[in-house]
This record gives structure tokens, sequence and C-alpha cells, in this order.
């Protein structure tokens, strides 16, 4: 891996080249390390940080995408039509799952979001951190380990750990206006109209849109505590329009007439008849962050948010024809709509003091987060014309307490340097419930025969899905890290945890750094983590309608400790457990930098979603189960193991002119491939029943094709990041190039890879531009557009797209909303 790394030296040296701050030797981290005062470029492990200021310069105001424009690790892809996911989008390090990076704020455990991720997107099976509720003005910088440190962290960080910091300001202050939309042209591939269609669609392939029109508020403030602390407060509002992305529906919507002949109704018909874009967003959050100095030795922190997001997202259009609607209600057919409601409330408190040599930090941090659904404009066919149009279908939550007692001091041992000792103690309690929806939102009404129940997209939790799994945990660990010599520094951690639904783990790493000379090191770090399962994934349960093939069919996920899961070949879910390898390689020429590092994560029974087992023996067995208006199940499962290697290349180079301004050049590649190495084999679905004409299905049939290509194809194998910032008296600009490479979007039939329905994502480069002013010295203005070339992902052939709605893959790296033109006004004082 190293060898690849250092071949591509001469390369980066021409591309000016590190990435965020991530090679500065004067930005000190806190993460990966537990020796205070060690700065990016002279830890054993690789970290980039990404300042505040940095985050500001683009047009969006998500965390996340944010740390995908400056990072090429990571991952922000944007799904629609995937229910919650349009919600909750997960982000992902290193071509792992969502679920496989810690997220930290203010160095403790950040709870995760209480949704899984469960329809057709990448992370699929996963419950990850939701970054999003974490606004701009709270945020100090970001610090982000792409290393493995279940060891130092505990559970989940295999692929690497996320810390958030806070600001931690006692005065000043700001207030950001910003406003952009979507100024774009799309352009789809639309199938073919029946014979002697009385309707046209090739003149509303391609057609322009100005749209997902986004209003954010953003302000902050620092206020004294007394004359010995701090209160730093944050709050931003943003309110979100929806965009249209889909193809013109060329098929036929109305019953024929009684002679045969179309309906006219079929030309005056609006063939824009779905959504397929962003979601509408109407966001409030609230973030403090607070510190007070009891004395010389002792000081008192904490922090609390709060935020509540109501979005709506559509489903799949149904045609007036189509056996789920009731024309009584809807003539024309109807596109319905998920509108959740996310609440998410967090808080921490601590104190920090000394005790003889040691440094002492005892802390309390909680998290809630709650999905709520309402279903719009739907209906329940089996009420008939009676049904209602709009559902509260129940949600979910997540709990999480995690109380945490660690002490820090350094022995002399007659070392280049002391040795650092950081030991601690850490207790967890986490809980996750669903709650069932309305009656008529799961219910069968009885008037209609033969439709399946619920409302239509998003049928309601029943009283059966409810659940509501606890767990407590414990967690011990020891991390030790000294220089042996002036240039030889060697880190060490070892962690041992208990949970009482599976048992225990014992995690260690080791990590070196060799400082062959001022301008060039060695460092790499070898390790074993693991992963919980998650609650989510232990409790989940519900039915969604999902397409496969283009055919809808009303999925049910059941838990693995469920007799129908464990009849189909589940079992209880065990931890995921992993095994990492890095080297890399640190270079400092005057204002030049670069690192390279290569990496090795092998991941055994990783915990994934089944494929959706629709076949006919499935249907019959679950309706023998008491299940007969189920169109398939599906539920998770452990016995997927993978190997995952990579390089990443992160560099920078400053200088400053006298008569031209600063220049900040930076460059980041990432270079990722994963393969599935094992696959779960079982007999259970192979032996159930057939009759005349049925196949037996596989005993690979819990994670076939579609799924093992998601995780080997489904992300970019390499993604490269460019930009230039530059600043001049009172002038400032940004650019920004990236480059996602090639993806590939599974099909359902086809030898992989190859042929069938399998699409091949072509790679593209987004070009992103920002100019910025400063009126005076408290008022600054800035205009830009992120994608200004207005790139789109490729194209999905209408073969692939029966139902006109999705002619953009959900599998696209950067979604598909095109060029996104902005302006920005902010305040300081």
């Amino acid at each position: 891996m190293i060898g690849l790394g250092l071949a591509t030296i001469s390369t980066v040296a021409f591309s000016s080249t590190a990435f965020a701050q991530a090679a500065s030797d004067e930005i000190v981290v806190v993460t990966g390390t537990r020796v205070a005062a060690r700065s990016a470029l002279n830890t054993a492990a690789p970290i980039d940080v990404v300042s505040a200021a940095q985050l500001s310069q683009s047009g969006t105001s998500e965390l996340n995408q944010a740390l995908a424009q400056a990072l090429p690790s990571l991952n922000f892809p944007r799904p629609s039509l995937a229910d919650g996911s349009d919600t909750i989008r997960p982000a992902t390090l290193r071509g792992l799952a969502p679920d496989q990076t810690l997220v930290l704020v203010n160095s403790k455990r950040r709870h995760s979001a209480s949704l899984v991720n469960i329809n057709g997107t990448v992370g699929r099976g996963s419950a990850a951190v939701d970054m999003n509720t974490i606004p701009s003005g709270i945020i100090k910088a970001v610090e982000v380990l792409r290393d493995g440190a279940s060891a130092q962290y505990g559970s989940d960080a295999i692929a690497g750990v996320i810390n958030v910091r806070l600001k931690e300001e006692n005065s000043g202050g700001g207030v950001t206006f910003s406003f952009g939309e979507n100024a774009t042209t799309v352009s789809t591939l639309v199938g073919a109209t029946p014979t002697n269609a009385t309707w046209t669609v090739d003149d509303k392939a391609k057609y322009d849109r100005n749209d997902g029109q986004r209003t954010t508020i953003s302000a902050w403030a620092g206020i004294p505590l007394g004359s010995a602390g701090f209160l730093t407060v944050a709050g931003e509002y943003l309110k979100q329009d929806h965009g249209v992305r889909t193809a013109p529906d060329w098929r036929q919507q109305y019953a024929l007439l009684q002679n045969g002949a179309f309906d006219p109704r079929e030309v005056t018909f609006n063939r824009y008849d779905a959504w397929y874009g962003e979601p509408e967003v109407l966001q409030l959050t609230l973030f403090a962050n607070a510190g007070y100095t009891l004395s010389e030795s002792a000081e008192l922190y904490g922090w609390a948010s709060a935020q509540n997001r109501q979005s709506v997202s559509p489903g799949f259009f149904r045609r007036a024809s189509d056996a789920r609607n009731t024309t009584a209600i809807y003539p024309d057919g109807f596109l319905p709509k998920i509108a959740p409601e996310v609440d998410d409330v967090s808080g921490g408190l601590g104190m920090k003091w000394k005790a003889g040599t040691w440094d002492m930090d005892l802390s309390l941090v909680g998290g809630f987060n709650a999905m709520d659904f309402v279903i719009r404009d739907t209906l329940n066919r089996t009420y008939g014309a009676a049904s209602r149009t709009q559902f509260d279908a129940g949600g979910f939550d997540y709990t999480q307490f995690v109380a945490n007692l660690s002490g820090v001091r350094t022995y002399e041992m007659g070392l280049a340097s002391p040795l650092n000792v950081a030991v601690g103690i850490e207790a967890r309690r986490e809980n996750y419930s669903i709650h069932a929806g309305d009656v008529d939102s799961w219910a069968d009404g009885g008037q209609v025969a033969g439709g399946a129940p619920g409302a239509q997209v998003f049928p309601g939790f029943r009283p059966a899905n409810e659940v509501s799994p606890s767990r407590t945990s414990f967690a011990g660990y020891l991390d030790l890290e000294a220089n042996l010599s002036d240039n030889f520094l060697v880190s060490g951690a070892i962690r041992a945890e208990s949970y009482e639904d599976f048992g225990e783990t014992v995690t260690g790493k080791l990590s070196a750094r060799w400082d062959i000379s001022d301008n060039f090191a060695l460092r790499g770090s070898v390790q074993n983590g693991f992963r919980a399962p998650s609650l989510q994934q232990i409790g989940f349960t519900t039915t969604s309608t999902n397409f496969i093939g283009g055919v809808p069919f009303d999925i049910t996920t059941f838990t693995p400790n469920s007799a129908v899961a464990r009849a189909l070949g589940a079992k209880p879910l065990e931890p995921e457990e992993s095994v990492n390898f890095a080297l890399g390689s640190v270079i400092r020429m005057g204002a030049f930098n670069v690192t390279i590092d290569g990496y090795q994560i092998n991941i055994d029974n990783r915990i994934v979603l089944s494929e959706n087992l629709t076949q006919s023996q499935v249907r019959r067995f679950l309706t023998n189960s008491g299940f007969p208006s189920i169109g398939g199940g599906r539920f998770f499962i452990n016995g997927v193991d993978t190997e995952t290697r990579g390089v990443d290349i992160i560099a920078n180079w400053r200088t400053v002119t006298d008569n031209i301004g600063r220049f900040n050049f930076t460059f980041g590649a990432n270079f990722n491939d994963t393969k599935v190495t094992r696959i779960p084999v079982v007999a259970a679905l192979s032996t159930l029943p057939l009759v005349t004409g049925e196949t037996a299905i596989a005993t690979d049939g819990l994670f076939a094709r579609v799924n093992k290509l998601t995780f080997e194809r489904g992300q970019p194998k390499d993604k490269f990041n460019f930009s230039t910032e530059w600043s001049f008296n009172r002038v400032g600009a940004t650019f920004r190039a990236t480059r996602y490479g090639e993806v590939l979007a599974p099909g359902t039939t086809g030898v992989a890879g190859t042929t069938g329905a399998d699409l091949i994502l072509d790679p593209r480069i987004l070009l992103d531009i920002e100019g910025r002013f400063k009126v005076t010295e408290r008022i600054k203005v800035a205009v830009g557009a992120d994608n200004f070339t207005d790139e789109y992902p490729t194209q999905t052939p209408a073969l692939l797209n029966g139902t006109s709605n999705t002619p953009f893959s959900n599998l696209s790296p950067f979604g598909r909303s095109g060029r996104y033109v902005y302006g920005r006004v902010t305040y300081e004082w």
C-alpha cells in the first residue's frame, strides 16, 4: 500500500496539495491522542481538521455535505424516494457503512438517529448519527481521524472518528442570511408510449427548473459568565422547498373507454406527476456550549442542543388505473407524501479537575432522537371511498446516556518524553422503542377485497410492531503514549467492554511514528475493533412498499429474533469484528506538506439487511404464518465478511504574495476498493416447499448480487478534491473541483457487473466557485454556485425506470439536483 502511496508523490508535488487544514504544525488536535498539545502533522494516525471558515465557503448549511466537499474519504449521497432516508441521510467514511464511523461532540460520544436506512440506499440497514443536527454557528472545527479507534473510543470506530469541537467564546457573534436555489436544465431518457397513444412525452424529456429554494438564517453569540466563564449560543432556521427531477410519465394513466379508445384526459394530464428530488424541509436548531472555571485546578463544562425538523418527501405516483387507487377519492391518481417530524435533543455536563498529578474528567452525556410519520395525500384502499387521506403512522425513538470518568497523567521513565498514561471507565444505557400509528393507518377496513391494508406508501406501525428493547454496557480502557527516542513515537491502547445482551469484547491498538528527518516521517498502526449490533437493528420492524424490477411489493422487515425470521434463516445478531492495518508517510518542505496513508480493513460478521425475499414460496410461507397480504420479507443478518483497501493522499501549500494576496492550495485523493469475501449460507430458504414450475432459492439467497455489488461498487472507488482559497484586502474567493469516480447501480438481473439491469454511473467532475467581499469590518457578502457547470449523474434508461419516477440512480454520490446558486450576507460583532 505504501509503495502505491510513495509512487504518487511526484504527481502530488505538482498539484500544490493536503486537505482541509489537516497538515499544519500549528493546529493542535484532541482526537486520536490523549497527549496535550499534539499537532495534526505530528500524530501517529492521519487526522484532517476542517475549520468553521472552510465549512462556510459553500452554498450548503448541512454539515455532512460541507465535509463531503472538503474530504475525499467522506461521501454523502442524497437519496430520494427512500422513506425516512430522504430526511435523515447517512454519510460514509472510506466506503464503509455509516454506522462504522464514531461521531463525537467535544470528544464525547454522540447519540445515533432512531432511523434505520432500509430502502435501497448506500448504508442500507444502518442507523447512524445525524450530524445535520449540529448548526454551523456553534462549530469551531471538525477533526476527522481516518483510522480505526475502537480501543480508544469503543464500539463503531471501525472506519474512523469524527469529532465536532464547539466554539468556546465569551464575546463576539454574528448573523448570517443566505438564500439560494437550483437553476438547472434536466435531461431525462423517456420510454415509449403505448401504440396509438394520444399523448407524447418526447418534447418533455428535457426541461428547465428553478426550484429547491433554500433560506437559512444562522446566528451565534459569545456571552461572559461572570469573569471566569463563557456561554456560546447558536441558532439556525432553515426552510427548503422541494425539487422535481422526474422524467415525464409516458405511461397510460386511465382505464380504456368502453369502445377501447384512450381516455381524453390522457392528453391534458400533467406528465410531471412525481417529485423525485430534494424534500421540503422546515428546521429550527438551537445549540449552547458553556464552561466555567471554579479555580486554578477545576472547571465545569456543558452543552445542550435541540432541533425540530419537519420534512415532506414523495412516494411513487399511483396512477388513476392503479389497483392501489380509489378513483372516487383520486380520479386522476395521486402522489402520496411522507411527512416525518424529527425531534433531536442532547446535553452534556462535566467537570475537570486536578487530583495530585492526575487530570480528571467526569461527565454525563445524554441524547434523544424521535421520528414520527404523518402520511399525506394517500389512502387506505381497504376502506374504499370512505378512506381518510392523511394518517399518523406512528414512529420510533432512541435514547442514550453515557457516563465517563477518565484520568490522564505523565510519568518520567527516562525516555525521550514522559510516558502519557490515560485510564477511564464508561457506562452506557440505551433504549429504542416503536409506537403504533392510527388504527386506520395499518388496519384492513374490509370494504374492498384484494388490496394490501394500510396507508399507501407507508403503512402505519401496528401494535404488534411495538417494541422497547434496552441495554446497559460497561467499558474500561488504558491508553499509553511516549517518545522512546527523539524521533520515535509509540502509542498503545486496550479496551474491554461488556454488553448485557451479547457478552464481552476486548480490543487493542498499537501505533508508531518514526521521524526519519525534519522533512520525512513514517507512521503506522495495527488494531482490532468491533461494532455492537444497534438496538435499531435488533428491534426494528415495519411494512413498506418497495419497487423491485419496477414491480411494487409490500415488504415486512421482521426482527431477527421473530419466529418468521428464524424459520427463514435468521439468527440472533452478534458484534461485527475488524482488523485494521495502516502505513503512511508525512512529508514537509517549508510551506508545502503532504501525507500519504495506505490502509486495509478486514471486517467479519458484518450486520446487513437481507435481500427482499419476494419469491412465491416465501409469500406462501408468510401467508401460512399469519401475514396474508405481505409481498415479501427481510431481516437483519450477520455473516458478511469484507476486505477494504485504499490510499489517502492529503496535501497543502500556502503562500503569501506582495501584490496579489494569500493563496491556500489544497488537494486530496482517496482510492478505495471493497471486496465481499464471504456471504452467509443458510439452508432454510432452499428447503421451502415448491410447487410445479418453481425453482428453489439458493443457499446464499439472504445476501445475493444486488447487495454484494452495492457493497463492492455502490460508492466511488476514487474521489479527488482540489481547491484554491484566495484573499486580498477586502476580497476573497474559493474555487473547488471534485471528481467522483465510477459507481455501479446494480439491477436485479444479469451477470454481475456486466449485463442485465446494471447501470454504470460514469465519473463526474463538479466545480464550485464563490466570491466574497468585505463591505465594512462588520459586514461581508458572498455569491457563488455549487456545481456551476450543471452536472448530472448518468441517466437511467427507460427500461430500468419503469415508473418514470426515477431518471437518476439513488447511488449517485452527489445527488441529482444540478446547479445551485446562492448569496450570503454576514454581520459580525
